[in-house]
């Protein structure tokens, strides 16, 4: 029997909740596949600031380096218990980036994803729709302003901030490449998204994309500059399929994407390396109803399909649980975050949509 063994990290807020969702449906997975799935659980986040000091302590990292691969729950706090943290020790910062760095995690998978079945669910119109929404965004995850060198001072009696926006072409060449490599097992079309009529930086990165572009000439590439493609994902989302773009505004429309769909509760990532990866949902740790049994595990156990596909090519598996999730929404059930006032839907918990995703997924 295969083993593989993966750490947990079930994070801050609601990321207790919807991880023992996302772990019901991988025990299912287990029980039905003949592959054992051995689990770590190991503190990371705030929680973990404030038992040991550290949001990202040694033995989470000797957890994580041991680990086939990293199933991560969302991790923060609101503002005023963050401030308990000082700076560079609250989650964001102490724990999420170095956890990046550390396994080199440059390529961040985000699908936004919705059938033309689960149209409603967006507040875009019908006919915007259209057959549906399906995009990957890859959004390089390891350089740009996030890493970047980072300085505030007073000069002249003026306090100010200055952040370093830097990247190499080995950076650049590596996503990019993913982005095509994406592109070749989809329908061939790579939207590259850039700033490069005011940034130097995607000058630079258009020129390796250039490059790297001429060992894949079946892919055809639409270069599109960040304030435009916010447009065009509003007006006509049908006609991206793979984008790739830098970090920051992967960040930024990535979160777009969630609102195409109606949540960023339907947003898993996957964050990936040449080595390792980890999967998280795309969305925070939403303190302010943690522990009420309202939040959306979709984006965790879809979490868990991402990594049954790119880390253990456990592809068919990845596909039941991604058509049982959409099959509780289409059998009319929803969470609270897409409930819709004068519809039918019947809302129900986040335990309570975690079963059913369970029972659709064993009548497949």
């Amino acid at each position: 029997m295969t083993t593989h063994h993966i750490a947990i990290l079930t994070g801050d807020g609601i990321g207790p909740e919807i991880m023992a969702e996302a772990l019901k449906v991988l025990t299912l997975v287990e029980q039905r596949s003949g592959v054992h799935f051995e689990l770590t659980e190991s503190p990371f986040g705030a929680a973990a600031y404030f038992d040991y000091g550290h949001p990202f302590p040694e033995q989470t990292q000797a957890v994580c380096d041991a680990a086939d691969a990293i199933l991560k729950g969302p991790v923060g706090l609101a503002h005023a218990e963050a401030m308990k943290i000082p700076v560079d020790m609250q989650p964001e910062r102490g724990a999420v980036l170095p956890l990046r760095a550390r396994y080199n995690t440059y390529a961040n998978f985000r699908p936004v994803s919705l059938p033309k079945a689960l149209a409603p669910l967006s507040p875009l119109k019908a006919e915007v729709i259209g057959e549906g929404i399906d995009i990957l965004m890859i959004r390089e995850l390891l350089g740009g302003l996030y890493f970047g060198k980072k300085v505030i001072g007073i000069d002249d009696n003026i306090r100010f901030a200055e952040e370093t926006l830097r990247y190499d072409e080995i950076q650049i060449r590596q996503v990019v490449k993913t982005g095509f490599e994406q592109a070749m097992k989809r329908k061939k079309l790579l939207h590259n998204i850039h700033k490069s009529n005011i940034l130097k930086s995607s000058v630079l990165w258009n020129e390796v994309l250039d490059e790297v572009a001429a060992d894949y000439p079946e892919v055809e590439v639409v270069n599109m500059l960040v304030d435009a493609a916010a447009t065009h994902l509003c007006l006509n989302p049908g006609q991206f399929d793979v984008m790739v773009m830098e970090n920051m505004f992967g960040d930024i429309l990535s979160d777009q994407g969630g609102g195409l769909i109606g949540s960023l509760g339907l947003m898993p990532s996957a964050c990936i390396g040449d080595g390792k990866a980890y999967y998280e949902p795309s969305h925070g740790s939403a303190p302010d109803i943690a522990g009420q049994n309202i939040a959306n595990p979709y984006s965790m156990i879809g979490s868990v399909a991402m990594m049954l596909e790119y880390s253990f090519g456990m592809v068919d598996e990845a596909n039941q649980i991604w058509a049982a999730m959409q099959g509780v929404f289409a059998d009319g059930y929803t969470t609270p975050d897409l409930a819709r006032s004068n519809s039918d839907e019947k809302v129900i918990g986040t335990d309570a949509f975690g079963q059913r995703v369970v029972d659709k997924l064993a009548a497949i």
